[in-house]
This record gives structure tokens, sequence and C-alpha cells, in this order.
């Protein structure tokens, strides 16, 4: 019996104790890697990971269906509400954070595939994923920018892994600015994260691509650009898959995205509505001085907080304006959700949730008209219910096999990797979906 178990063993092994490189494109719809139409981008090297492994037709999101609390449950496996990634941006009522990010992973409320991985004992690196300055990774190359000047290369070499950019920047040169997010610079990137491969032999690392969201959002998805982008990070995306592979021919590759994308035509300026219902000041310069009920903007949907949970005439004001507003169909708002119904949905803690139509997003100028044409051409953020917002992922290498997983949850991608590299997640959620 103690034979058979070691034969066993000898097989099921070398799958699952290879080294797992997480790939993020953001904004990669399911379309994009399945249509085989006219209009389908030629992606031969994404293509070549779908059919040598196991995919996912379609991954639902969460709620909201934005960069931040996606990224941050594909690496805990739970759901905003618990891992504590509310939005891309912090609540910030009266906008004196200077539009700070979810950048810091002390926020997180749960263990990610990186505490885990590291305490496993492997080795984990990081190139620019989402909520990671001060995560417990052995080489981190964080995601961070405040203002696009020089000065943000200084704050990414103070919160990096101490020496780790120099070191890398010797063979590659130098690393883009955090705020760029351009297909350059991921192109840039990605050479960093083959180097970092190679120097420092993770068992476990996160690299994410911001290109095609950028583009999407300027100019729409499926548009020139967006197909330029795709294609260029196709070719990207090869070599260094390539690079990982010519290291460590055992590489077991993820590839997701955080959601999909809906042509936008309409920014709705709930700001406005709440200032001429008193229920946000502004003062001469139009700076908030107060708030009896703050909003959350999240894109394609918006939080409502209340400053006093326990106020029932602000509530009920609150709750009357919300009313009016959805009730006029040309303000594109599909429904508006009880803090009951974002519990069960996974959302932040709120006390409403202002779910908009494809086509509209909450506006931030609170000078501006009620409606207003939007300055972007796609967006996101919506809820997960909307099937343009699905994200994809794809699971490749020794071990992994071949096939459909059909339709999965994002909380599934955690506890998938978690069983491909022998972790414990007892937090998540989701299911694993390898045996």
């Amino acid at each position: 019996m103690r034979l058979l178990v070691l034969a066993l063993a000898s097989i099921a092994l070398p799958g699952w104790a290879a080294p797992v490189v997480l790939i993020s494109v953001d904004g990669l719809r399911p379309a994009d890697l399945h249509d085989t139409g006219a209009r389908a981008v030629p992606l031969p090297h994404l293509r070549r990971l779908i059919d040598e492994g196991r995919y996912a037709e379609r991954v639902r999101g969460v709620m909201p269906t934005l960069t931040y609390p996606s990224h941050a449950t594909m690496l805990t496996g739970v759901s905003p509400a618990r891992h504590g990634i509310g939005s891309n941006l912090t609540f910030d009522p009266e906008f004196k954070n200077q539009t700070g990010w979810y950048w810091y992973a002390s926020d997180f409320k749960v263990d990610t595939l990186w505490d885990a991985a590291r305490k496993s004992g492997r080795v984990t690196a990081n190139v620019h994923w989402p909520v990671s300055v001060g995560a417990a990774v052995d080489a981190n190359l964080p995601q961070i920018w405040r203002t696009g000047t020089a000065d943000d290369r200084k704050l990414l070499a103070a919160l990096a892994t101490p020496g780790l950019l120099p070191a890398l920047e010797a063979g590659v040169g130098p690393y883009p600015d955090g705020i760029d997010e351009s297909v350059d610079a991921d192109e840039r990137r990605a050479r960093f994260a083959a180097r970092l491969f190679a120097l420092r032999k993770p068992g476990f690392m996160t690299v994410y691509f911001a290109g095609l969201d950028h583009e999407e959002h300027r100019h729409g998805a499926g548009s020139a650009q967006a197909r330029d982008a795709l294609r260029r990070l196709d070719a990207t995306i090869g070599e260094l898959v390539a690079s990982l592979r010519q290291q460590d021919p055992d590489t077991v590759v993820a590839l997701v995205s955080d959601h999909g994308f809906s042509a936008l035509r309409t920014d709705v300026n709930l700001f406005g509505a709440f200032i001429q219902a008193g229920l946000i000041t502004v003062d001469d310069r139009k700076q908030v001085s107060g708030w009896q009920a703050a909003l959350w903007p999240a894109a394609g949907s918006a939080s409502v907080v209340l400053r006093d949970a326990g106020d029932s005439v602000v509530r009920e004001k609150v709750r009357a304006l919300l009313a009016t507003l959805a009730g006029d169909s040309a303000n594109g708002i599909d429904q508006v959700l009880d803090a009951d119904a974002i519990a069960r949905l996974g959302g932040a803690r709120a006390d409403y949730l202002v779910l908009f139509k494809p086509g509209f997003q909450i506006g931030r100028d609170p000078a501006a008209p009620l409606l207003a044409d939007s300055s972007y051409r796609g967006m996101h953020g919506y809820s997960p219910d909307v099937p343009e917002m699905d994200a994809v992922f794809v699971l490749q290498g020794k071990g992994i096999g071949k096939g459909s997983f059909g339709s999965i949850d994002m909380r599934d991608i955690a506890p998938t990797l978690a069983r491909v590299m022998q972790l414990k997640l007892d937090q998540a959620e989701g299911r694993a979906l390898l045996p």
C-alpha cells in the first residue's frame, strides 16, 4: 500500500508543485477570446493558452465590477463585503484624500494568495497588481502613483522591495511610471516580470496589464484602438509566457480579467441633486463643507452612505430623492438597492446602492447639469448581473488538462489556484474548479 501511495504521488505532484504565474489583462472580455467571426481579433498566443488548457466560458464578477475590488477577490476568494476593498477609490465624502485609491494591502481583512503562498514556503513576486503596497511579497513592485511627476518614481522605489527596482532596471531599463496605463508601459512591465521570474524564481507571481482597459475607456470596447491594444498584448503575453517556460517548463499560467465593458454615453450628476436637496453642502470654492448623506462613486454604480444611519428623517429624504430620480427613465437608473440587498450581492457596506443601466454612469462635477455627455466611450462598475461585465479565466500548464469550466464565479479563481499550489484558503466563498 505504501508503494502504491508513493507511485500515485509521483504522478500527481509534479504538476501541482510547479510555479504559478497569475496574469491579469484589465478589461479583457470573453468575446475577445472566444469570438470567431469576421470581427474577431487574431490572438494566437492567448488562443493557445485556451486550446491547451482549461477555461471559463464566462466569469461572473463582483459588486462593483471595478478593477480593485475584482483583483482583491481574485486573490482572496471572497466578496468585497468580506475582503474590505469596496471600490477603486476609498470612501472620501469630503474629497480630502486627493482621489486616493485602495493602494494599500493593509486594507485587506482576510488573507491573500500571497500570504498563503509565503506561509507554505513559496517565494512570491508581484509586478503592478492592484492593492499591493506593503503586501507581504518577497519581491514586490507595487502599483502606486500620485501626481504623475518624477516624484512618483521615488515613491515607487521607496515602497518596492528594497533594492529590487534598481537591480531590475540595470538589466531592463527604466520602469514605467505607475500612472502610465498605456500598452507601451505594459510591454515594459512584461520585460520586468520576465526578468524578475528569472532572478527570483518565485513559486507564485502576479502581473497586471492596464493598456486594454485604458483604450476601452477612451475609445470603447471593440474600437480600432482597443483591437490594436489586444493584438499587442497578445504578443507581449506570448513573449512573457515563452520566457517563463524557458526558465521552468512546468510553469502554470493563469490568465484573468477583472470585468468586461459596456458602451457609455451619459454622465448622471447625482452630486448636484444631493447638493440641491441639502444632503451635501459646499462652500464658495465648491468644496464639500458638510454632508448628511455621501456618495461613493463606482462608475456604473454609486453607493450612498448616511452620516447617521439612525437618522430616520434623513433616511426618508434620501429614499424619496432616489425614488424620484429612478422614476424618470431618462436618468438611466436601473434600480436602487437597500442595505440588505447590497449585503446579499456581496457589496461593501452602504445604506443604498444606485445601479445604472449600461450607457450611464455617475458624474463627478457638482456644477454640471443632471445629465451630460460623457467624456468616456466605455465603462464598467455595473451590476455583475449585466452580461457585458463578464470576465475571463484561463488556466494552462502541466497537470491542468484541457476543456471548459463552463460558467464560474470570480470567487472560484483563488481557491482553484490555491488547489494548484496545494495551499489552504479556508476563507474562500468560491469553489475549487479542479479535483
